[in-house]
C-alpha cells in the first residue's frame, strides 16, 4: 500500500518540533554567514539518524536550541512555510498545527506578532494548496494562571482567522495543572475546542491530575499512555478522540517495549476515534505516512482497516462542517 498517497489527517503536530533538521540547518547557515548566531550547526547538534530523545533531553532541545535559532520573523516564516510544505508532500489533506504563543524581545516580536506571522503563512498556504490548515494555541504547563488566560484571549481574538482550539502541553514533570481551571472554563464557555496532553509520563498520571484534566472537558486527548483502568473506562464512556503517536513514544522510551507493544493495540478495540499523529516529526524523524506503515506492519492492519483508521479522525477534527464534508469526499473508503 502506498501510505504517502493515502489522504491523511494530522491533529497532533507541534510547529517547532515539526521543523526538519535540514530546514534548521538552512536557517543556521544564513544566520552564521551574517554573524547572527554562535549556535552549533543543527546537523551536529541533531545528527541525521538520531531520534532517541527522551523527556530529559527533549525539552531542553527546544528552549536552548530550536527557539534560539528561530528567533526572528524571517526564521519563523521560513520554518513555518517549510513545515506546511513537508506535511502536504507527505499526503496530509488536513492539518491542525499547534504552537505556544512566544514573545521574542530581541526581535521586537510580541505574542500577537508571533501568532499573526504564523497565521499569515497559513492563510497564504490555504489559498494555494489543497491541504487545509488550522491553528491551535498551546498553554505550557510552566505557565501561570494569568498567562493561561492570555492564551485563551489570543485564541478568541484570532478565531476568525483560523485558530480553532487550545492545547495543554509542556514538560510533564513540571507545573500544577489545577491552576488552569479558569482558563479551560473560559475556553469551554466561549466554544473553543480543547485538546490536552494526557497521561504522557508517569509523573503526570496520578489519579488526581487525570480526573482534574477530564473535568476540563477536553474534546481530544493526546498520548494517553499511563492511564489507570477507571480513567480508561471514563474515556471510553465519553468516546473521546485520541491522538496517538507511535514513533515519539517508542524513541523517547515513553512506553515499555517497541512498536508492537504500543497502547494503540488496546485503544483500537474501543469506540474512541483515533487520530494517528507525528507529534514532532523534526525530532523523531517519522512522517505520518511512516506512522501508518508502522501500524500496518506491527498490528496487521490491511488496506480497508488503514483507510478506516485514517477516516476516523474526520469527526474529531476541530474543523467546521463544510471542511468535514470535503474530507469525507476525498478520503478513501
Amino acid at each position: 500500500m502506498d501510505f504517502k498517497a493515502l489522504p491523511k489527517i494530522e491533529l497532533h503536530a507541534h510547529l517547532s518540533g515539526s521543523i526538519r533538521r535540514e530546514t534548521l540547518h538552512e536557517v543556521w547557515v544564513r544566520k552564521k554567514e551574517s554573524g547572527e548566531t554562535s549556535l552549533e550547526d543543527p546537523l551536529i547538534e541533531m545528527p541525521v539518524g538520531k531520534f532517541d530523545y527522551n523527556l530529559e533531553t527533549f525539552f531542553p532541545l527546544f528552549s536552548k536550541y530550536i527557539y534560539a535559532l528561530c528567533n526572528d520573523i524571517s526564521a519563523l516564516t521560513y520554518t513555518t512555510n517549510a513545515v506546511l510544505a513537508d506535511f502536504q508532500s507527505d499526503g496530509v489533506v488536513y492539518l491542525e498545527l499547534r504552537t505556544t504563543p512566544r514573545e521574542i524581545p530581541s526581535a521586537k516580536i510580541t505574542k500577537d506578532i508571533y501568532i499573526q506571522t504564523i497565521i499569515s503563512c497559513i492563510s497564504t498556504f490555504n489559498t494555494l494548496h489543497n491541504m487545509k490548515v488550522n491553528l491551535i494555541l498551546s498553554i505550557d504547563r510552566r505557565n501561570d494562571a494569568a498567562t493561561a488566560i492570555s492564551v485563551i484571549d489570543l485564541a478568541l481574538k484570532y478565531r476568525s482567522q483560523g485558530v480553532v482550539g487550545i492545547d495543554l502541553c509542556g514538560d510533564p514533570a513540571v507545573g500544577d495543572i489545577s491552576i488552569f481551571q479558569p482558563a479551560f472554563s473560559k475556553a469551554k464557555s466561549e466554544g473553543l475546542k480543547i485538546t490536552i496532553h494526557f497521561a504522557e509520563a508517569v509523573q503526570s498520571s496520578t489519579d488526581k491530575e487525570l480526573w482534574r484534566l477530564l473535568e476540563y472537558c477536553p474534546d481530544r486527548i493526546g498520548h494517553v499512555i499511563h492511564v489507570p483502568d477507571k480513567v480508561k473506562e471514563e474515556i471510553v464512556r465519553r468516546k473521546l478522540g485520541l491522538e496517538l503517536c507511535l514513533s515519539c513514544n517508542v524513541h523517547a522510551k515513553m512506553i515499555t517495549g517497541t512498536y508492537g507493544d504500543h497502547h494503540f493495540g488496546w485503544w483500537k478495540e474501543t469506540e474512541c476515534p483515533i487520530a494517528l499523529s507525528t507529534d514532532d516529526v523534526g525530532v523523531f524523524g517519522s512522517t505520518l505516512s511512516n506512522e501508518y506503515a508502522l501500524i500496518a506492519e506491527h498490528f496487521g492492519l490491511g488496506r480497508k482497516e488503514i483507510c478506516e483508521l485514517a477516516r476516523s479522525a474526520i469527526d474529531i477534527t476541530f474543523a467546521d462542517e463544510e471542511e468535514k464534508r470535503r474530507l469525507r469526499e476525498i478520503m478513501w473508503v
